[in-house]
């Protein structure tokens, strides 16, 4: 690999202390803004129709892709290449256990009775391969799974995503291409995504379904994420200390007016097309000044304990919660129709589950992923030349 781009892979918090700890670098702030997707849209199912919680996936989304390839990166500069077999091993063994522990409640409920919905092979099969998004647009929109589960779509998309985009960027940095060449050809995509949304809104027999359910028109909003960690990653900045400037503060209110824009306005061509693109933009400034000022006001909150720990929990929160609100629906109509009650009950219940899996099941998997990290073999190796377990 040229100097120059090994100069660009090195970010200034990944020192050789870090690095031989069995675990991937913490960045500032991602578990917080977790947290505050995940509530976005909780809140949004549980009858506050005005909270956007569109924009809750969305977020969700542009953080994968921004975490994913700093991760990537981080890799490349550790080993030298991108172990893309051990990449999706992590992924089922982090996505797959709360998915299928999920998908058996659900199916017990609505076997049981006390859950709405439907229950065939081909329903579970979309959903554990992760075809709910197709599924749910040209073949069945719900009928034939159990309720609440139907927000597996937007678990589909990233797997979707995920299949090529590592082949794609360690076929790329395999060949010494610039970073900053990669984001470009990333904006490239960016745009193509676009006209092909637009392309279908203008098409005969058009539903907002189409571009908000499907991968080939939604992937965009991950790739925004993907722009900015091999664009202008801020965690190259992390300790240069230091309040935000007056243009920093103007470049960040400017993005939150562009995102409360794309909220207010409600044209559908305009939401099912330019929409996501625009808010893919103004999120790079907001993830940008949220990582890099973590420790300064209005961000120090995404860094505390408790939103932290929601943040951990917001995979399993986010499977679960349409779940229990389906069911209060379906048998405590009373609280579902009572959103100030349906809110606490769901995320309580969810918080719940969520601890339950983060307790007895994902500590097994967790030591499994730790085993397919990056230099895992290697770090084994110096632990037990220097005497320790």
């Amino acid at each position: 690999m040229p100097a120059a781009n090994k100069r660009e892979l090195k970010y200034a918090f990944w020192t050789e202390a870090r690095m031989s700890k069995p675990h991937a670098p913490n960045i500032p702030s991602l578990d917080g803004i977790r947290a505050i997707s995940v509530l976005i849209v909780v809140l949004s199912h549980s009858g506050f129709t005005a909270v956007p919680g569109g924009l809750g996936v969305t977020i969700f989304f542009f953080l994968s892709g921004y975490l994913i390839t700093t991760l990537m990166l981080v890799e490349r500069e550790q080993t030298g290449a991108i172990d893309i077999p051990k990449f999706y091993a992590r992924r089922v063994l982090r996505l797959m256990p709360p998915l299928l522990i999920t998908l058996v409640v659900a199916y017990s409920l609505t076997y049981a009775g006390w859950l709405p919905g439907g229950i065939s092979l081909y329903g579970l099969a979309a959903q554990v391969t992760y075809f709910a998004n197709y599924y749910a647009i040209f073949f069945d929109p719900g009928n034939t799974v159990p309720d609440g589960t139907g927000i597996l779509w937007s678990l589909a998309v990233e797997e979707h995503f995920y299949i090529i985009y590592p082949l794609l960027i360690s076929l790329l940095l395999g060949n010494s291409i610039r970073l900053r060449t990669i984001a470009a050809l990333l904006g490239l995509g960016c745009l193509v995504i676009l006209a092909w949304r637009m392309y279908l809104i203008y098409s005969p027999g058009f539903t907002p379904l189409r571009t908000y359910y499907a991968s080939d028109t939604r992937i965009d909003s991950i790739i925004y994420g993907c722009i900015l960690a091999v664009a202008v990653n801020p965690v190259k900045a992390l300790h240069r200390g230091g309040a935000m400037s007056p243009r920093q503060w103007a470049l960040f209110t400017l993005a939150g007016c562009v995102l409360l824009v794309t909220l207010l306005y409600r044209n559908e061509t305009f939401r099912e097309g330019i929409r996501y693109s625009l808010q893919g933009l103004a999120l790079m400034p907001i993830f940008y000044f949220a990582i890099r000022f973590s420790d300064v006001q209005p961000f120090r909150f995404l860094n505390w304990p408790l939103v932290k720990r929601v943040g951990v929990y917001s995979y399993a929160i986010y499977l679960s919660h349409y779940v229990v609100i389906r069911l209060f629906v379906a048998d405590f109509p009373w609280v579902a129709e009572k959103p100030y009650l349906m809110f606490p009950a769901a995320l309580l219940i969810s918080i719940a589950f969520a601890a339950v899996i983060d307790r007895f099941v994902d500590p097994y998997f967790r030591q499994l992923r730790r085993q397919l990290r990056p230099g895992a073999v290697l770090r084994s190796a110096v632990l037990a030349a220097r005497g320790r377990p």
